[in-house]
């Protein structure tokens, strides 16, 4: 799959803008010019050879703040896609062959976290359990699995009930094997679109908490905090929100773009326009 979705412009725009973005999460906090939580006398300075993105109200370095909060960033919304990867997938398989009373116990369960405003739950979980971006995140991750639970459970439907998954129930084959052998492959594709667009939301779900003030201990970096510092100096410097809003947003853009390619190259659809494509080239070389 990764050579069909590489075969694709989009495709390889979206790899190479998230793997910048995955550079920046390992290599930030080294690369940092300076130190992110030392202040200074020079605050809201404009850009200079000393600080190429100025400094902000306490005279810290924008620059090495941004590189130090890429990993918080990256790491939150790695740990949504993950914890609703998990929390949705499983039941989402094994409730089309664990029996109705699993079934309807998984269904209720999921309509009630759909029901959920998740976001607002959040705030609320990491003010009970303190104020932690891994808190937060797993809450949000909870959550967001129904979108796991029902594409994972729509795909296994479709393949259960085909002549030869049947046919190797009959012949004694356990749920395990057959949900290796046949049921993964189909549920896969869709599973992975459904994680790329789910790292969006957590990049979003991350710097909006973030933004807030949830989630982090003052003064750690992240982006969605030096967006919110920005803020209330437009005055002195109205240029600086330009840089984090553009990061957040072409890493969400760049997974959205992601999900897009990989439901473009799945299926029979995918196959037949990647061999479309392939004939045309032959074309133009002919």
């Amino acid at each position: 799959m990764l050579r069909r979705v590489l075969s694709l412009a989009s495709g390889r725009i979206a790899a190479g803008i998230l793997t910048f973005i995955v550079l920046l999460a390992v290599l930030g906090p080294l690369l940092a010019p300076h130190d992110p939580l030392e202040g200074g006398v020079d605050v809201l300075a404009a850009p200079s050879g000393s600080h190429w993105l100025g400094t902000d109200y306490l005279g810290r370095d924008v620059l090495s703040r941004l590189l130090d909060g890429s990993r918080v960033s990256v790491l939150g919304s790695v740990q949504v896609a993950l914890v609703a990867l998990v929390a949705g997938v499983i039941p989402g398989i094994l409730s089309v062959y664990l029996g109705t009373v699993f079934e309807w116990f998984t269904l209720r369960l999921a309509d009630t976290l759909i029901a959920l405003p998740f976001l607002v739950f959040a705030v609320a979980v990491t003010a009970l359990l303190g104020n932690g971006i891994p808190q937060a995140m797993l809450t949000v991750g909870i959550l967001i699995s129904p979108l796991f639970y029902r594409v994972s459970r729509a795909a296994t439907l479709s393949v259960a009930r085909s002549p030869y998954v049947e046919a190797a129930i009959i012949s004694g084959a356990s749920i395990g094997w057959v949900v290796r052998r046949h049921v993964w492959v189909k549920v896969l594709p869709p599973i992975a679109v459904a994680l790329a667009n789910t790292a969006g939301v957590g990049f979003v779900v991350v710097s909006s908490l973030t933004f807030l003030g949830i989630g982090v201990q003052p003064p750690a970096p992240t982006w969605g905090g030096v967006l919110a510092a920005d803020l209330g100096y437009l005055s002195f410097r109205p240029w600086a929100p330009l840089v984090p809003t553009a990061l957040i947003m072409a890493t969400v853009w760049a997974c959205n773009l992601l999900a897009d390619a990989i439901r473009d190259v799945s299926g029979e659809a995918g196959r037949a326009l990647l061999n479309s494509r392939a004939v045309r080239r032959r074309h133009v070389h002919s």
